[in-house]
């Protein structure tokens, strides 16, 4: 699970896995953990192998055919993305290759451009007979619409800054002189990364994926705070809602037994209460303004944002009752945040609205208690957040979690949403011109719209310390990353984004003190771990040894 390689979570089930070894920069190539390297060629080669095979199959049209070669093609094409995410430049692999061929027959790893491009044209041959949508129990296998949002992470991978002129990179070569990386920034990429997206985009939306999610069942008995929550969360658990454009089959009902929060209605032990996001992730959230709670101009935050960690009881105004125990002790970190700040995190002291409710009064609403010994909080030495926060995000609203069971809602987890498309044009665009236009604006702004935030120019203009910020190029930078951090928070994305925009990883990784058994002792700052110091050797993954070793032809990642 990358996600715990970055400061997003911390789950204690991963440590030593290679995941949580990478985040503490204990891979070597001697030990490089889950060798995805290894398993994905194989999984290429199986697709090569099927192929093959293809031809001689009875009682199959040759429409089929055509169709399973293109569902082939584009796992060939995604594989390889995925290599290249892991480990950058890499071998291709264009047809079987049998088991007996000799290792210096092998060619090595190509170029970092050229790989891309042979991925990208891959991406394409296999849009061409994939049909533009999946119903029923096809959904979840790739079509053209897939493969187009694949390319847009593709290129946008290529255009950011880890791959796009790292000077960390200038001087790879293997083994025969040939430069691996690209030597120079070349801009002209986030065009071709705002021009893919584009092009994903207006093919999801000719093909069922016409707008973000909102939450649309007639539950008349709800607030609109609480109905703006599951606008926010059930984008994503929402089983195959319109805005999923691709998801996985795959069993949900573990990730929400380890996600769930024990709370004050249901405190059953399946669920376990261990996937805790840590401080930085709650601390990253907008204020109720939409705007960065470090630049919020408001009386609250100009007077609490320096002592965002003390306690105070939280009065009853606004849609608090809605988000919080009225009349409890919080931090004020937890107070005035924008509704995503809501809808992703479980913590000390705020609601939960889910299966069986009669309606969002807090009289009927269950609360988390996550103070040590409390219903939510550490009990044993097991099944609690390390953290003081549970990633409320992954649990539906459906998920029953009652004294006498636990009956997980299973959903198609989203791999590519709309609102990851949308941002990923809204930031590749920006990063191709000189100033932001306002197709910029206008695609950040549906995704701050859907999670009930004024526009950008808006917010940043009457709540910011810094309200000309959206008006240049680095400003809406810093804003579209933060959007991202924010929109696609709890999703597994932080780990990937950070990585591409060559970000260093904080060496202190915190939550709250969750031995406190008072709010006083609770809401203390805590290290939970120190990272490694974060070096440019640790934005790529080793190569095994055993696997250098075999083949003449590759070289190491740089710095391993």
């Amino acid at each position: 699970m990358e996600a715990a390689s970055t400061d997003e979570f911390v789950f204690p089930e991963l440590w030593g896995h290679s995941g949580q070894r990478a985040g503490w920069g204990l891979l070597t190539p001697e030990s490089p953990g889950d060798w995805k390297w290894g398993n994905i060629y194989r999984y290429i080669g199986q697709c090569y192998l099927f192929l093959s095979q293809l031809p001689n199959a009875l009682d199959v049209s040759e429409v089929q055919k055509r169709e399973w070669t293109a569902e082939a093609n584009f796992l060939i094409a995604y594989y390889h993305f995925l290599i290249l995410e892991y480990y950058g430049p890499c071998p291709i692999t264009d047809s079987y290759i049998d088991m007996d061929t000799p290792n210096n027959e092998y060619h090595g790893r190509y170029h970092f451009d050229y790989v891309t491009s042979w991925i990208s044209m891959k991406l394409d041959e296999a849009a061409k007979d994939l049909p533009a949508s999946r119903i029923g129990s096809e959904w979840g296998r790739a079509t053209s619409t897939i493969a187009k949002a694949v390319k847009a992470q593709l290129l946008l991978l290529a255009a950011s800054p880890l791959f796009n002129g790292n000077s960390d990179y200038i001087n790879v070569k293997d083994n025969q002189g040939r430069h691996l990386f690209p030597t120079q920034v070349d801009n002209s990429k986030w065009k071709l990364a705002a021009d893919a997206a584009l092009e994903a985009i207006n093919c999801a939306k000719e093909n069922g994926h016409e707008k973000l999610y909102t939450f649309s069942l007639p539950i008349n008995s709800i607030s609109a705070a609480t109905r703006k929550l599951l606008d926010i969360g059930e984008a994503v658990t929402e089983k195959w809602n319109e805005e999923i454009i691709w998801g996985s089959t795959r069993n949900v009902n573990g990730l929400q037994t380890v996600a769930m929060a024990k709370h004050t209605k249901g405190s059953h032990y399946n669920a376990r209460s261990v996937l805790g996001p840590t401080l930085s992730v709650a601390e990253a959230f907008y204020s109720s303004n939409g705007v960065p709670i470090s630049e919020d101009n408001s009386d609250f935050w100009t007077a609490n944002y320096p002592n965002r960690y003390e306690i105070t009881t939280i009065p009853d105004e606004g849609n608090n009752k809605y988000y919080l125990q009225i009349g409890e002790q919080t931090a004020y970190l937890h107070l005035n945040r924008e509704p995503r700040f809501y809808a992703s995190l479980s913590f000390d002291r705020g609601t939960w609205y889910g299966d069986g409710y009669t309606n969002d009064e807090p009289a009927n609403l269950a609360f988390y208690h996550f103070r040590a010994k409390e219903v939510s909080g550490r009990q044993t030495s097991e099944d609690h957040s390390y953290t003081g926060y549970l990633n409320k995000k992954v649990c539906s609203y459906k998920t029953g979690l009652t004294k006498d069971g636990f009956s997980p809602y299973r959903y198609s987890f989203p791999i590519i949403r709309l609102a990851d498309l949308y941002l990923m044009y809204a930031e590749a665009l920006n990063e191709s011109q000189e100033s932001p236009t306002q197709d910029v604006y206008d695609y950040v702004d549906l995704v701050r719209e859907r999670a009930g935030l004024k526009g950008v120019k808006e917010s940043w203009s009457k709540y910011s310390k810094s309200p000309d910020k959206p008006n240049t190029k680095n400003g809406m930078r810093e804003i579209i990353r933060m959007e991202r951090l924010n929109e696609l928070a709890c999703e597994g994305k932080r780990f990937w984004d950070l990585r591409r925009w060559k970000k260093e990883l904080p060496r202190e990784v915190k939550g709250w003190h969750i031995q406190g058994e008072t709010a006083q002792e609770f809401y203390r700052v805590t290290t939970i771990y120190l990272r490694s110091k974060y070096s440019y050797k640790d934005y790529l993954w080793p190569l095994k040894l055993e696997t250098i070793l075999k083949d003449p032809n590759l070289v190491q990642n740089p710095g391993w």
